[in-house]
């Protein structure tokens, strides 16, 4: 897998492996099960998607050290607030079942996504 080192040092796998409408949650756990013992570590969801938890369950049964994964989520456009960009953040991060978001980005920018964004910083 080949990388990008970022300004702040992370290293971003080039290749990722998006999820949008896996919803199907034995079917994503498979697929994304599947993609990391392709190599994969980069792996694309959203609150939207609606499979995050099912993403979380094959990353965690999958054995690879955390640090050695890139997640990106995003915010739906509902939660698109300060409050409730913050709520949305646990919220994502409880159903990944992991600590830290590697990249979590405003999906659509509609709503009071200022607000949004000084919660995500």
């Amino acid at each position: 897998m080949q990388y990008r080192s970022l300004s702040n040092g992370v290293e971003l796998p080039m290749i990722g492996y998006g999820t949008f409408q896996i919803k199907d949650a034995e079917q994503c756990e498979r697929c994304v099960s599947q993609a990391l013992k392709a190599g994969y570590r980069l792996f694309d969801t959203a609150a939207s998607y609606e499979n995050e938890a099912s993403i979380g369950a094959a990353l965690r049964s999958s054995g690879i050290p955390r640090e050695e994964l890139f997640i990106t989520t995003k915010l739906w456009v509902q939660d698109a607030s300060y409050q409730g960009a913050k709520e949305a953040i646990e919220t994502s991060l409880q159903k990944l079942g992991l600590s830290y978001i590697d990249l979590y980005l405003i999906h659509q920018p509609m709503g009071d996504c200022i607000g949004a964004w000084h919660a995500m910083e």
